[in-house]
């Protein structure tokens, strides 16, 4: 039987085309969604656990700030005061195992009570006290008082949450460390102080000289 030309390159091209070319199949769209699934959540924990060590580290980077900042602090107050004037005294203290020294010296207006405009004389000390009455967290700051009694004691907490205050003084005639200063009128070479920190597992430690050195 005679095909024309046009029905011969019909039955070729539909010869071609015996399989028919159809969609994705439902078991390829759930391996597809399974696999965006499981990329999504890897993709997502790795954001969390980035996220949360940048958190951490932030944490932890302004606690250092906040201990630099109390090392400064001291720092300047305990070289500005005059020779011989001073009033420095250290007592060592320790209740319910943890211990709780404190240092306190006399001053006025400026770092040492952290305002320019209190008048006369203070009493200040550094020490550990509850953050309230049903706490047992401690705090460290400045307790003012006021020497000629004008006044009531005032509170200015610096750091929160710690666990314990150590504090030695360098006595340059013993040339050894001490735990207790109690010559009001000639003052240590040097003070270390050593704060148990709640948010880390080692103590902060600073040595903070009480005569200016050149550099």
């Amino acid at each position: 039987m005679f095909i024309g030309f046009a029905n011969q390159k019909a039955v070729l091209d539909s010869g071609r085309r015996i399989v028919p070319r159809g969609g994705f199949t439902l078991l390829e769209i759930t391996l597809a969604v399974a696999i965006l699934a499981t990329m999504s959540l890897a993709i997502y924990r790795f954001v969390q656990s980035n996220l949360t060590a940048l958190r951490a580290s932030s944490d932890a980077n302004a606690a250092d700030a906040c201990y630099s900042g109390l090392r400064d602090l001291l720092t300047a107050q305990w070289q500005s005061l005059p020779s011989g004037q001073g009033g420095m005294t250290g007592a060592p203290f320790k209740l319910n195992d943890r211990q709780r020294d404190q240092i306190q010296w006399v001053c006025g207006s400026g770092s040492g009570l952290l305002t320019r405009y209190a008048p006369g004389q203070f009493t200040v000390s550094l020490r550990l006290q509850p953050e309230n009455n049903k706490s047992d967290q401690l705090d460290l700051g400045f307790l003012r008082t006021p020497q000629d009694d004008s006044g009531q004691e005032t509170w200015v907490p610096l750091i929160k949450n710690v666990s314990s205050l150590q504090l030695h003084y360098f006595d340059p005639q013993l040339n050894s460390w001490i735990d207790r200063w109690t010559n009001a009128l000639r003052r240590p070479w040097l003070v270390k102080i050593t704060m148990g920190r709640t948010d880390a597992a080692e103590p902060w430690e600073a040595i903070i000289p009480l005569r200016r050195t050149p550099f």
